[in-house]
């Protein structure tokens, strides 16, 4: 058996966007990545994470905020994707160990106003995460 590929999304505090891209992986393909995130500086995963990700029918059991510390030279990354320009930053000091760096910078739905608009503003990125997702596995024919 071929072992998984092993992938962190990194984002500043691991609330939205670098959970959103977790869950979306390990739901589409987890039997060939291992997938986890985590944040510069992690508070909590945001209510309208989950409930975006829900309305696909993706899991979000186990998700929770993590910061970098518990991988950094812990872990052998094969990918480290930063989905936000924080982590774009300090995504090569903070990383050497990964074999590749990646950085797809969305935009973050916690900064939406408020109501509808806010809620909107999480599924487009669930969306967006989504269809890059799909088009890096494709490529790597995974």
């Amino acid at each position: 058996m071929t072992e998984k590929i092993r992938v962190l999304f990194l984002c500043t505090n691991n609330a939205a966007r670098s959970q959103m891209a977790e869950a979306l992986l390990r739901h589409a393909a987890g039997d060939r990545f291992e997938v986890v995130s985590a944040g510069l500086e992690p508070t909590e995963v945001h209510p309208l994470t989950r409930q975006v990700l829900d309305e696909r029918g993706v899991s979000t059991a186990g998700l929770r905020a993590k910061g970098v510390g518990q991988f950094l030279g812990k872990v052998k990354v094969d990918y480290a994707i930063g989905v936000c320009d924080p982590a774009e930053l300090n995504c090569p000091r903070v990383f050497p160990f990964a074999l590749n760096a990646l950085q797809w910078p969305f935009e973050d739905p916690t900064a939406a106003p408020a109501g509808a608009a806010k809620l909107e503003a999480f599924r487009r990125v669930r969306d967006a995460i989504e269809a890059r997702l799909t088009e890096w596995r494709l490529k790597l024919g995974k």
